[in-house]
């Protein structure tokens, strides 16, 4: 059975660090303060603002020391990485996680952060948050329905999602552990001690910035690999700011999908409020839902 860590209490610390690339301080003060206003105290790390000169918030070495400290500290009760990006590889490996796995907390991200979403799953068997991160704070005045399905969650609350309907969704209903997140990380971690399982499990996905052909390839990567073959569903994210190449690839992104899944029986949502946009739930790893694909309704819950 997963092992759910210790949900917040009202003056508990969480923790903020950027295991991966660079975010200047002031972007992070939003995040701060929204964080103190639902009643936590903040502790951030040296790699929040770091003087690096490189696209990293730090040297490897900096990076891994700052998320070490944060892990074993014992008045840290959750970690919330400031930025994805790329670069939680690196350190990945060399990250001691036996305290951790002894006394677990919170991991929160989403993006390069998929990264120890799926190690801890897979090595740890320990639930994380794939949820938004300092920069979403800085809308709304931080306060929109996706920060406060953090907030829920962080106050131990069940997890109970809808959706619009989309023309492509395939009907169904699923069970079963939900596993995912960025795409193009989790063809990444392929072959890898951070690989995660996908048989009877509900996996999500969701992506930015790629070349459609990219997504292609990248789904046929993991088609290859079996993970697609049998999902309890899939449920599919946002995918922003894709880009084409100039002779166009010849499907959208959604049609793409589409054509690597058609020969499974599984249900399918598209367009679920899961991204690199404003557009992000937070969904706890590894927890058992239950994903509802009908004609008028889509309905994720714990």
């Amino acid at each position: 059975m997963i092992k759910t860590p210790p949900f917040l209490q009202k003056g508990d610390t969480i923790g903020l660090v950027c295991p991966a690339g660079y975010m200047p301080v002031e972007k992070v003060q939003a995040c701060i303060r929204v964080l103190q206003e639902w009643g936590y105290t903040t502790k951030t790390g040296i790699t929040v603002g770091g003087n690096s000169e490189t696209y990293f918030s730090g040297t490897d070495e900096e990076r891994l020391i700052d998320f070490q400290k944060m892990l074993d500290d014992d008045n840290v009760k959750a970690i919330l990485c400031a930025r994805g990006g790329y670069g939680t590889t690196r350190i990945i490996d060399k990250i001691k996680f036996k305290k951790f796995a002894e006394q677990p907390k919170w991991i929160i991200g989403f993006s390069d952060i998929t990264v120890l979403h799926s190690h801890l799953y897979s090595n740890y068997y320990i639930s994380s948050l794939h949820a938004p991160m300092a920069a979403a704070f800085n809308e709304d005045n931080g306060v929109n329905e996706f920060l406060g399905s953090l907030k829920n969650v962080l106050e131990g609350k069940k997890i109970k999602y809808q959706c619009p309907v989309h023309e492509r969704n395939r009907k169904g209903e699923g069970i079963g552990e939900l596993v995912g997140g960025n795409l193009a990380l989790l063809a990444h971690l392929i072959g890898t001690d951070s690989d995660i399982k996908t048989k009877g499990r509900i996996l999500f996905i969701e992506d930015t910035g790629e070349y459609l052909y990219n997504i292609d390839r990248m789904m046929y990567q993991v088609k290859r690999n079996g993970k697609l073959s049998k999902l309890a569903g899939l449920i599919v994210g946002g995918f922003t700011d894709m880009k084409d190449t100039e002779r166009p690839f010849g499907k959208t992104i959604y049609e793409i999908i589409e054509d690597v899944v058609k020969d499974y029986d599984y249900p399918v949502c598209y367009n679920f409020p899961v991204s690199h946009g404003k557009e992000n739930y937070a969904l706890k790893v590894g927890v058992g839902y239950k994903l509802k694909v009908t004609r008028n309704k889509v309905s994720l819950e714990e």
